[in-house]
């Protein structure tokens, strides 16, 4: 595959038109609006920044490129590994069920879009949506430092959605922190491709208790 075709692969990959059901997941932030903690678009760019260079460059990251080698090398031990890994690090019923929701759905589609049968991912209670982007990306070629920075913005571009919905702000604003926010990428997808195994994990007290008080928030527009 030519690198033209993967980055076009990526962009598929990353896409909001990716009929996985990512729109209806905010990570934690519908509640962080309900609490007044996100208010603005300051607020949105600073809740965003902080995940990405502290959550995703300590964790999400290195285990997409660790599953991505795993994938490369057909090791399905090591791809069960990591994904439980990850699943262990989510700290809440509502963030791991996203994850786990996600790569189901990934699971589902990619049969489509692929070489390789991927459904029976579906039927798994420990499958991740970086189980199955990393699955995708290896199929297509994109290299693992294209891979990371398209899962960052893929992240980033459905939380600024959501901030927008929520807090609410103008279009134009979503635009703005998509612009200031991404700029980071390119240094956490090179910082995070240096974390060693026994380095990798973050903790973020904050955003698991209000992922965990949106739980049984009364009125909610997400799903987490």
């Amino acid at each position: 595959m030519t690198d033209a075709v993967a980055a076009l692969r990526l962009w598929q990959l990353i896409s909001p038109a990716l009929p996985v059901g990512a729109y209806a997941y905010s990570a934690g932030l519908e509640a962080a609006v309900e609490q007044g903690l996100v208010a603005s678009e300051e607020d949105l760019a600073g809740w965003t920044e902080g995940q990405i260079r502290h959550a995703l460059a300590g964790l999400d990251l290195p285990v997409l490129a660790r599953l991505m080698g795993a994938w490369e090398r057909e090791d399905t031990a090591a791809v069960r590994h990591w994904t439980g890994f990850l699943l262990a690090c989510r700290e809440t019923s509502e963030l791991r069920a996203e994850d786990v929701h996600l790569g189901r759905a990934l699971a589902r589609l990619l049969p489509d879009l692929i070489e390789g049968d991927t459904r029976a991912w579906d039927q798994n209670d420990d499958v991740t949506w970086a189980t199955l982007f990393a699955r995708a990306a290896v199929n297509w070629e994109i290299p693992v430092r294209d891979a990371a920075a398209g899962y960052v913005w893929a992240w980033l571009e459905n939380q600024v959605a959501a901030g927008v919905k929520l807090i609410p702000l103008g279009q134009t604003a979503g635009q703005r922190v998509l612009a200031r926010v991404s700029g980071a990428i390119p240094q956490v997808v090179r910082e995070s491709m240096r974390v060693e195994d026994e380095d990798i994990g973050f903790g973020a007290p904050g955003v698991a208790l209000l992922s965990a008080m949106h739980e049984t928030q009364y009125s909610r527009l997400f799903r987490s």
